[in-house]
């Protein structure tokens, strides 16, 4: 995870909750008083973002200790403690709602993550992400699908050529799209090709694209369409493939499977902060 851009994100989540300050922990607590507390997990699963719990209290202007008692992309059970801060109540109080929605967040897709990588069971594929991501949360989102398994696609428009169907259509055909692209960027760039039949993945194939994506097509359209693909080219499936069917993929023959459900349609891991003083000094 980029922390630069982490931190900077950081910075605005604090300065839109808490604005010109926190009212409630202000008007009860003075700005030295000292406590402590935990960060709890109320259910199973894979826990992601344990950096952002310091992160924020960095961002946030004080030092805090911390304790972190599970490692990213550990298998956490219910009622176990992910991690033991100590420092001033209120950085503790304002801080505590941006660590909880981030990290509730991250391992929630973590652990959805982990889940396809165990229903698709299959070592010869790699499932990644897409860019369907949280407006604001890409760098979070992301960094938390590879703590489940999963595999980053391109992080943005900049860092990689995809070719749709929008694309190919404006340029007139994919041989077109692709060599208009591969006239104007360098070695290191991959040039990915969206193909829905078997005329378009020829086609591909015969344009140099390093990457062929089979769009929305069935398990058995998809091994038919990858025995057309020389081995040097990676091939890819995506479109409709989901929690419920992805189990049904395994040994069709692609390098990569890339999900949006990954990051569009993960339940957030409920998670806790509860303080150490007081009844529940029990921590």
């Amino acid at each position: 995870m980029n922390k630069l851009k982490a931190k900077e994100s950081i910075k605005n989540f604090l300065i839109e909750d808490i604005n010109t300050g926190d009212l409630s922990a202000e008007l009860v607590f003075d700005g030295e008083e000292q406590g402590s507390g935990v960060f709890l997990s109320k259910d199973n699963g894979i826990v992601s973002g344990t950096d952002i719990i310091q992160m924020t209290y960095e961002v946030f202007g004080d030092n805090v200790f911390t304790e972190i008692l599970k490692k990213d992309g550990q298998y956490i059970k219910k009622g176990e403690i992910i991690a033991k801060v100590k420092g001033k109540i209120r950085t503790l109080l304002s801080c505590e709602r941006v660590i909880l929605n981030l990290l509730q967040r991250m391992s929630g897709i973590a652990t959805g993550t982990k889940k396809a990588v165990q229903l698709l069971d299959d070592n010869t594929i790699r499932i990644c992400d897409t860019r369907k991501t949280t407006p604001g949360l890409r760098v979070f989102e992301k960094y938390a699908v590879t703590c489940g398994g999963g595999f980053n696609h391109r992080t943005g428009l900049y860092d990689g050529i995809m070719l749709k169907d929008n694309h190919i259509a404006f340029a007139g055909s994919i041989m077109e799209a692709v060599r208009l692209v591969k006239s104007k960027t360098g070695h290191m760039v991959k040039t990915e090709v969206e193909a829905e039949s078997k005329e378009q993945v020829l086609e591909a194939v015969s344009a140099g694209a390093d990457v062929i994506m089979f769009d929305n097509r069935t398990p058995e359209e998809i091994r038919e369409l990858s025995r057309l693909v020389p081995k040097h080219i990676i091939t890819e499936a995506s479109g409709g493939i989901s929690f419920h069917n992805i189990a049904d993929f395994k040994g069709c023959g692609v390098n990569y499977i890339s999900m949006g459900a990954l990051t569009h349609s993960v339940k957030p891991l409920d998670i806790s902060f509860n303080s150490a003083n007081g009844d529940k000094g029990k921590y």
